[in-house]
């Protein structure tokens, strides 16, 4: 079954409450060449196989003349977009019928594989009952210990997941979820499934997102995905199998360095 057609928006702010002006953070790669978070956002979003387009979706002068300084596309949005999701909205309503599938690649995941993309896409496409599909990776042992030693900080260090039996999100929390025994805590892939900061959707589930107002438990937490759930809407789950390096995403400056190694252990220019 051939997959239809994908375009990827990466929605970038930058007043960011946690870490203002994320998307300009330098990350010295593999060559010891430092590249901006969007950057190296864009060049993950530019390596997906069939992709029909990939724009940067911002509100902020800043972050539009980096992306442009590299060759990139810009579509501005509004300043009141609350979270990637309604940036997403706003920019497919800006730049008209672009593709079957909206890919939201979230600016601050930059060790997320390339691959998910396409698996999202194709999940999405073979279930009509799906609003929308986000992955997730069981834990290593060592990406627990950095959730556990965040959480411990009082930081959070990434969005936790748990589904069902057929693969539909039941929850989404920046707590670690679900609660673990000792014995499960320490096992070599404990039973920890991590958000990736992607999302595939169909256009009208964008624009049904948008007209709705924000959750309760959204607002709580801070997760966009939440609002979906409230709905009474179906999100699937791409599971993963645990990645070979940590994909730790970027949310505090003491991120940096973690992230800064994976890529060099990788050869990640």
């Amino acid at each position: 079954m051939p997959l239809p057609s994908f375009a990827i928006i990466i929605p970038a702010r930058y007043a960011s409450s946690r870490y203002p002006g994320k998307p300009l953070v330098a990350l010295r790669g593999a060559n010891g060449e430092a590249k901006t978070l969007i950057r190296r956002s864009w060049e993950c979003a530019t390596a997906v196989e069939g992709c029909t387009g990939v724009w940067v979706a911002t509100d902020d002068d800043r972050i539009a003349d980096e992306v442009r300084s590299f060759g990139g596309n810009v579509v501005m949005t509004d300043l009141g977009c609350a979270n990637g999701t309604e940036r997403c909205a706003d920019a497919i309503a800006r730049l008209g019928d672009v593709a079957e599938v909206i890919v939201n690649l979230q600016g601050d995941a930059p060790l997320s594989p390339a691959h998910i993309v396409r698996d999202m896409v194709a999940t999405l496409a073979a279930d009509p009952a799906l609003t929308m599909v986000t992955p997730a990776v069981r834990c290593s042992r060592t990406t627990y210990a950095h959730l556990a030693a965040d959480a411990a900080e009082g930081r959070v260090g990434g969005t936790t997941v748990v589904s069902t039996r057929n693969n539909r999100a039941l929850y989404f929390s920046k707590r670690l979820i679900p609660y673990l025994p000792v014995a499960a805590a320490e096992e070599e892939f404990p039973p920890i499934s991590l958000h990736l900061g992607l999302y595939a959707y169909r256009p009208q589930a964008l624009r049904d997102y948008k007209a709705a107002s924000a959750s309760a438990l959204e607002q709580l937490e801070g997760l966009e995905q939440l609002r979906f759930l409230d709905l009474g809407l179906a999100v699937g789950l791409v599971h993963l199998d645990p990645l070979t390096w940590d994909a730790i995403e970027l949310n505090n400056p003491s991120d940096v360095p973690s992230i800064e190694r994976i890529l060099a252990e990788r050869g990640m220019d």
